[in-house]
């Protein structure tokens, strides 16, 4: 199994990748979260975690909103952002931000994080990884805002994290079939809400 948690193993990958959606085209992302940007304002921060080589950025862009910081914790990462959204604009308007998801130290509170399964790759880590990536989105999200998170996981967040956020599956998303007979398997796309 690839060590996901290890910054030696993104700074390989993304030595060569271009580009590359996990789970799902971040259009189906989109798509999910379309009911919950229609009553935002386009001006809104937004945090995009373990922004890696998605074009997920571009698409939020082309939406109006730019008030985007695309964070990752490996630079190659950054750098292939950066180009996508050169290629798709002729321009980069888009904040860049090199961090590590589990000690965020931010400027600003933000009305939207997403992730496309970092957290996923953060439970890989240690631990108490991914408890310290919820309590680090925790205090620099808005009191109103949320966080939506793509996991392959049907139990992503424990009950800690439960009392930090109340949580719920917004998306089931069907996985590509190799066979008919292959089992129904889902990717789930969950909405986190701050408690108190």
């Amino acid at each position: 199994m690839p060590d996901f948690e290890k910054q030696s193993y993104w700074h390989e990958r993304f030595a060569s990748e271009r580009a590359f959606e996990w789970l799902t085209p971040s259009s189906t992302v989109m798509d999910i979260l379309t009911p919950y940007l229609a009553g935002l304002n386009a001006s809104i921060r937004i945090l995009h975690l373990g922004s890696g080589t998605s074009d997920l950025h571009n698409h939020l862009r082309e939406r109006g909103f730019l008030n985007v910081t695309n964070v990752d914790y490996e630079p190659l990462a950054l750098e292939r952002g950066r180009q996508l959204e050169q290629d798709r604009f002729g321009d980069v308007q888009t904040q860049y931000l090199l961090a590590d998801a589990t000690r965020l130290n931010l400027s600003d509170k933000y009305q939207l994080v997403i992730d496309k399964g970092t957290a996923d790759a953060i439970a890989c880590g240690e631990e108490d990884a991914l408890l310290s990536m919820a309590r680090s989105v925790r205090r620099f999200l808005d009191e109103s805002g949320f966080w939506v998170s793509l996991s392959y996981s049907s139990q992503r967040f424990d009950e800690e994290i439960q009392s930090i956020f109340s949580v719920e599956v917004i998306s089931k998303i069907p996985t590509p079939k190799h066979k008919p007979t292959d089992p129904d398997i889902f990717h789930h796309c969950y909405l986190l809400r701050p408690r108190g």
